[in-house]
């Protein structure tokens, strides 16, 4: 059975461990399960950390990664989405894409034998979260234990958070501007995956006791044009040292980069002692080979 991974939610609480525990691993460990095999790795997006990261996690794993941009594949303009993708199935053992649409993630998975793996959509940022949810265990605590707070606009990266902590047991709380905000449906959503969910629109009752405070930029790829409106309404919302103060004493902050210092996030709090970025960055790779290996082998 092919086992593709375009959401968190695709995996039971249980898979999600077994992932991060492999990427807690060292690269030993873990084996080389593509070994001789090709990885499609096709990016409608551009990005620093996904390309670097997925094309190490192949070759840790034995494989040959091919990275391909979005223009030289030509979804719906050169060949259907689902031609590629039965075609590209013949020659690699994993497609992964970073994609404008998830709705391509989803005709991709429908059509092929090989897994797809999501590297981005607007929808969701899955290998984002399993990165996060490494790097909280490493530094922080387990998951299930933990209060994890995101700050600013609802978007794919906070949807993948909310479903990793929930899937985990623990517990996540939106500080998001009306408008922005996951609707009461979402919020349920994610609680019935077996955490807990919850929205403030003052994001100090967001933060409050936090142990962990997410945050991401105000405008994403696609967003330029709104960039002067969307200042206008995180401006209330970027995380400040003062901010920092409301969350648990020992309380740290992530960022998936790339950042805006002086906007969504201050210097001091980005560059600062309470920062995992720099180690949330690094675990990208450990996340994408865990990820990888997970699909390689039919989710075991």
């Amino acid at each position: 059975m092919t086992r593709h991974f375009l959401d968190i939610a695709d995996l039971t609480s249980a898979e999600l461990d077994a992932v991060i525990e492999s990427a807690n691993r060292s690269i030993s460990d873990v084996g080389r399960p593509l070994e001789g095999k090709g990885v499609a790795l096709v990016f409608e997006k551009p990005s620093n950390r996904t390309r670097h990261s997925s094309e190490m996690a192949v070759v840790q794993l034995g494989g040959h990664p091919v990275y391909t941009r979005g223009e030289e594949i030509g979804f719906d303009v050169r060949e259907t989405v689902e031609d590629i993708g039965r075609i590209l199935a013949g020659y690699h053992a994993i497609i992964a894409v970073r994609v404008f649409s998830h709705s391509t993630l989803e005709r991709l998975a429908a059509v092929s034998t090989a897994p797809i793996v999501n590297l981005l959509s607007d929808h969701s940022h899955p290998l984002q979260a399993c990165a996060d949810v490494l790097t909280m265990h490493q530094h922080v605590g387990p998951v299930s234990s933990l209060r994890v707070a995101w700050v600013g606009d609802y978007n794919n990266v906070a949807r993948s958070l909310g479903e990793a902590v929930c899937l985990l047991g623990g517990t996540v709380a939106y500080g998001c501007p009306e408008g922005f905000a996951p609707s009461k449906q979402e919020l349920s959503r994610l609680a019935a995956l077996g955490g807990d969910a919850s929205h403030a629109v003052n994001p100090v009752s967001a933060v409050s006791g936090a142990d962990v405070v997410h945050t991401d930029t105000w405008v994403s790829m696609g967003q330029e044009g709104d960039t002067d409106a969307r200042r206008a309404v995180f401006a209330p919302y970027s995380v400040t040292e003062e901010l920092m103060a409301q969350a648990a004493r020992t309380a740290k902050f992530m960022h998936c980069m790339p950042a805006h210092r002086g906007e969504e996030v201050t210097a001091e709090v980005f560059d600062g002692p309470r920062s995992l970025v720099i180690e949330q960055g690094h675990n990208r790779m450990h996340a994408a080979r865990a990820v990888f290996a997970f699909v390689v082998k039919g989710g075991k």
